[in-house]
């Protein structure tokens, strides 16, 4: 733990308002996000992330550092999703055992294009006017990724987790986590190409 992280945590359990503003900007729409990879269900993710913020705010004080903030937050709204999952009959598996089976080298070892796509290649100022159908275009795909390749994508590319934090609070294996972010990643440049043409 850094010693900003241990301080934000003092100030968060002495109940200082503009530490968890900070924190609640940071982590909330991530939180929303994840919860909604689970769950499906918008309604329901905002419950479980105001369950979660509750918890968190409830708890902080026995926050032992084991992991890092963030890692520890959003295991709270994992844990609290898949119970909310279990009491509304919805099945959550974001465990896979299957093998990567695409034979997309689009990325390296660390996750970034190998080269980018033609979309990116050729800014022009209409291609920036577009950019906002873009985005919109984007966060459709990643909606409807599958929950799992959806829950990995938020927590590793959107949230900057570590790997071992993403498969702790998920219950998955590096293998699986790795498959679910290149299938994620493979998909949303498949669309993106397809919007290129």
């Amino acid at each position: 733990m850094t010693d900003h992280e241990s301080e934000l945590l003092q100030q968060l359990a002495s109940g200082d308002r503009a530490t968890f503003d900070l924190v609640y900007r940071r982590h909330n729409a991530g939180m929303m996000r994840f919860a909604t990879a689970i769950l499906h269900n918008r309604a329901s993710a905002e419950e479980v992330v105001q369950e979660a913020w509750i918890a968190v705010l409830s708890n902080i004080g026995g926050f032992e550092g084991r992991s890092s903030l963030a890692g520890w937050i959003f295991t709270i709204v994992a844990n609290k999703a898949k119970t909310r999952a279990k009491r509304d009959g919805l099945s959550v598996s974001l465990d896979t055992s299957a093998t990567d089976d695409t034979t997309d080298d689009a990325f390296d070892g660390r996750g970034r294009w190998r080269q980018m796509p033609e979309l990116w290649d050729e800014m022009t100022p209409e291609r920036i006017v577009d950019g906002r159908q873009i985005l919109d275009h984007l966060h459709e795909a990643i909606n409807n990724l599958p929950a799992a390749q959806r829950a990995v994508l938020v927590l590793r590319a959107q949230q900057d987790l570590e790997a071992d934090e993403v498969c702790k609070i998920l219950g998955i294996s590096e293998g699986n986590m790795r498959v679910l972010l290149h299938r994620a990643r493979f998909s949303l440049r498949q669309s993106l190409d397809r919007i290129s043409r």
